[in-house]
């Protein structure tokens, strides 16, 4: 029976690779799996090697106080699949541990698969340098992304984005109101400040402050797996007690009641955008990581609806949606500006007018799901001769 070994290194691409999982099942019922994964891909059979959190790390000097621990779990891992011989190595974004990963095992000439391209488009391109060797097939979720790694002569495939699998588009809104009482005429806002600690450390205060200046807003904040302690503990002394959602149905329900939505930028609003939610992004790293990456970063904007809506993701065109980051991240910006979307019904139909236009390109040929074109991709890198 072969034996697929996949590593996901957060909770999207945890996501990711529950759905690839399922896919690949379908596919080739003989396939077995091994690796690292959280929650989605144990519910798939993968019985993870350590917890994914280890690996749920961001930023050049939140990662350098776990460096010791990371290295000795990346010998393990490289040990493992030694040992193993899977049929082939299928590596699931978090490009800091993955790619070093399928380096260490290049030598075993065993099958290799990177899921979700590295962003080097946006920032340190001269990495690409150090790519060629690294996989056998190179998946990219994003459609202007094979063109860029053919111009330095690494071919790819677009696959399609996951989240057009996310149901995000679905959601109760007048299930979900009547559910938490919400009164009528009371506008939800989503609150969403991601999923490493890393994030909420430095988002919750803030997301915090600026519910002060908003108090006839409800506030309802989705729980990330990894965090939600922390976040539970994070909002209890928040001046408007948030609704703190858990499951990714009840997000998604959460979604269809908002007016509006504060979010971290990444996959989040991507789902947003499926759910026809206007929105603004804010987002605060370290303040050493925040110069060097003003320093290299190729791109003017953060969020991967604001990338796509440019069309090439290295245009410079005004964002779709607000983005406030580092030190322009702060309540009173955040408060005049949500405020202003909220009573402003112009911003939100050139929004949602956008987000439909991007959502359009996130789509595979031939008819086929993300997580499907994936799964052929994988199966016709393992069958080759």
């Amino acid at each position: 029976m072969p034996l697929i070994y996949l590593i996901a290194g957060e909770q999207s691409g945890d996501e990711l690779g529950g759905r690839l999982i399922a896919a690949l099942r379908v596919r080739r019922p003989d396939c077995e799996f091994a690796g690292i994964g959280g929650a989605r891909m144990e519910a798939q059979g993968l019985k993870s090697r350590f917890a994914i959190e280890e690996l749920a790390l961001m930023g050049f000097f939140e990662v350098l106080p776990r460096l010791r621990h990371l290295r000795r779990r990346l010998a393990e891992t490289v040990a493992d699949i030694a040992a193993r011989r899977p049929a082939i190595v299928v590596t699931i974004d978090s490009p800091g541990f993955a790619l070093r990963v399928l380096r260490a095992v290049a030598p075993l000439g065993i099958r290799r698969v990177h899921y979700v391209a590295p962003q080097v488009w946006a920032w340190r391109e001269g990495r690409v340098r150090r790519y060629p060797g690294l996989w056998d097939r190179l998946l990219c979720l994003l459609p202007f992304e094979p063109a860029f790694f053919a111009r330095h002569g690494l071919p790819a495939r677009f696959v399609g984005h996951p989240v057009l699998e996310s149901g995000a588009d679905r959601g109760d809104g007048a299930g979900f109101r009547d559910q938490h009482r919400v009164p009528p005429g009371a506008r939800v806002v989503t609150l969403m400040p991601g999923s490493r600690m890393s994030e909420i450390s430095r988002l919750l205060p803030v997301l915090g402050e600026t519910l002060q200046l908003l108090p006839t807003v409800v506030p309802a904040v989705p729980l990330a797996g990894p965090v939600a302690e922390a976040v539970r503990a994070g909002t209890a002394t928040w001046p408007v007690p948030p609704l703190l959602i858990a499951g990714e149905d009840a997000k998604y329900d959460a979604f269809a009641a908002s007016s509006a939505a504060l979010t971290k930028s990444g996959t989040s609003t991507l789902e947003l955008a499926m759910a026809g939610v206007p929105m603004m992004v804010a987002y605060r790293v370290n303040p050493l990581t925040g110069i060097v990456v003003r320093r290299i970063a190729k791109v003017r904007h953060a969020a991967l609806v604001n990338l796509l809506a440019a069309g090439t993701g290295l245009d410079a065109r005004p964002a779709l949606v607000p983005e406030f980051m580092q030190q322009d991240c702060t309540p009173d910006a955040l408060a005049r500006t949500l405020r202003s979307l909220l009573d402003d019904p112009a911003s939100v139909a050139t929004q949602r007018a956008g987000f439909q236009t991007l959502l359009k390109g996130l789509r595979p040929s031939g008819g086929l799901l993300p997580s499907e074109a994936a799964a052929e991709a994988v199966i016709e890198v393992m069958e080759q001769a």
